[in-house]
């Protein structure tokens, strides 16, 4: 929904953040009523979110030539 009214653009920090703590919420939830493959494939979407992270992070990062 934001990325489609364009508030946020998938190439923004905050974007990503909540894309991880909304799977960990999901990872948590899973774990504790046994949803086991849920909670693991969340786990897989809060490392895509981690490495888009920084990723994102390392390109502000670096300086303009």
């Amino acid at each position: 929904m934001l990325l489609s009214a364009g508030k946020f653009s998938g190439n923004s920090l905050i974007y990503q953040a909540m894309n991880v703590v909304g799977a960990a919420g999901f990872v948590v939830n899973g774990w504790w009523h046994g949803a086991v493959p849920s909670a693991t494939l969340n786990v897989l979407w809060m490392m895509i979110g981690l490495f888009a992270s920084v990723r994102i992070f390392n390109r502000r990062r670096k300086p303009v030539q």
